[in-house]
Order: structure tokens, then sequence, then C-alpha cells
């Protein structure tokens, strides 16, 4: 959904700021709904088209934890290695506008579901391109592991669901404004509205492939290691308790070989 419904609505706004017209980026919203999607079908939180000649990844971290049956003490609880959960399916034929590396048309996405005081965020995330039909010919793995009660933090999970696509026009949110340019768009606006209204605000918040971040705090795109700023290639937010109800952010850098990515992570 766009973001405060007390700004001036967005196609008001590309007509009377065309810069911010010229900022517009396609996102597919994923749209997810609680099901039981196949291992062939796009999904947030469900099974994953796994090959059986790769190991499932594991999470060793010395310093993951979740907290004991008592929320209320918050007794650091150390499971040791636990099973990666499964976070994201997507398969091109869902997300056209997903432009997958040359050869691939499978992404997939896991994560740790404890708590990690290294870095930001409760997750340590792994991501992959694949071959559906390279995957499908080499046999998949039999059985996913998982790890047993109590060693998972609920609130990393999410709900298996199945998703239904659809694109949208996604704008920036105000911490992504080029800076200075409110200050230059605030008189041109009041003095055709009459109003004084706040920075504008139709960033889509949810999960989504491409368009902008939906920050909940300053925006802090990351780099790949030959200086590029990222591109954001996806969002995980909104179908998912993390923390205190933020998001986790993917980028990706087209322009260097093996498509570096990265991730952030915020949260209110």
């Amino acid at each position: 959904m766009p973001g405060d419904p007390s700004e001036p609505p967005a196609k008001d706004l590309r007509t009377l700021i065309p810069e911010y017209a010229d900022l517009a980026r396609e996102t597919t919203l994923l749209n997810p709904e609680p099901g039981d999607p196949g291992v062939r079908e796009s999904s947030l939180g469900g099974g994953l088209l796994w090959p059986a000649d790769e190991p499932w990844p594991y999470c060793a971290q010395e310093d993951h934890w979740t907290y004991g049956a008592d929320w209320g003490d918050h007794t650091p609880v150390v499971p040791g290695a636990v099973p990666m959960v499964p976070i994201l399916q997507l398969f091109a034929r869902d997300v056209p506008g997903l432009e997958f590396p040359e050869g691939k048309d499978l992404l997939q996405l896991v994560w740790c579901a404890l708590i990690h005081d290294q870095g930001p965020g409760p997750v340590v995330p792994r991501l992959y391109w694949r071959n559906e039909a390279e995957v499908v010919a080499g046999g998949l793995l039999s059985e996913i592991p998982e790890a047993g009660e109590g060693e998972y933090d609920e609130d990393n999970m999410p709900e298996p669901s199945t998703v239904a696509p659809s694109t949208e026009e996604d704008f920036p949110s105000s911490l992504d404004l080029p800076e200075g340019m409110w200050e230059t768009w605030e008189p041109r606006l009041r003095s055709a509205t009459g109003d004084s209204a706040g920075p504008p605000d139709a960033n889509i918040i949810g999960t989504k492939v491409g368009g902008w971040p939906a920050w909940t705090q300053p925006a802090r795109w990351p780099d790949c290691e030959a200086g590029h700023r990222m591109e954001h290639l996806l969002t995980i937010t909104g179908d998912i308790q993390l923390g205190d109800c933020g998001g986790v952010y993917f980028f990706h850098c087209r322009r260097c070989p093996g498509l570096p990515w990265h991730w952030r992570f915020d949260c209110h």
C-alpha cells in the first residue's frame, strides 16, 4: 500500500512536479496469501526446489540465539547449528520485471530464523540463482531438515504463502529523495494547491521485487566492492514480524561479474 495517505496523491505530484515523475520505478508486488505452495511454485515461506546434490544450508554462528519459554526473563538459548529456513522462491515466469542472470530462471532466498548479535537484524541470508530445468533433471533433495522445537524465533519465519504478483508504479520514500529536492518542490506545491504539506511519500510498503526500498530508518544503500551503488532487488516486509515490524532489503550489482549482492535490515 502507499505510504502516508494524507500526502498528496502521486498522480497530482506528477503533474505539479514533473521531476517527481522521473523518479518512478516499476515494482512487482508479490501479494502473498497463506496457502500450501508446491516446490514448483513461487512462494513466500514455502518449499524450495532444492538440488539433491547440494546440502541444505545451516547457520552455525556462535552469536545466534532465541528466547526461552519465558519471554519475560530474556534468557538467551543458544541451540548451535540450525537449518536455515525457506523465505522466498521466485520463478522468472511469475516476475517478468525481474532481470535474471543469463541461463537462470529461479531465485531462492533462505535465512537463519534466530536472533544475531553481530550486525543489524535477525537474519543471515543466502541468495541463490538457479536454472529450474537443471535442478529438476539432477533430482531434488528428498527432505529439507528442520530445527527442533523452540530452536527458531517464530517472528523471523513467514507463514507458507502463495503469491499473486502484480505490477505497480513505485516512488522513493521521503528518506530517499535527493538532498535539497523537497526544499525546491515545496514552494511550487504550496503555490499550486494552497496547502503546506510534508515531503511526498508514494512509496509502496510491502514484499516486492524492484522499485524502491520501503525504509523505516534513514536510507543505507550498499556499494559493491568496486564502488558501484547497488540496485534494489527485493524487499521482505509486512508479511513477517521482523524485530518491531521493519524490513529486510536486498540489493545487487548488475555491473560486476558474479552479480554480487548485499542486504540491509531496519526497524521502527
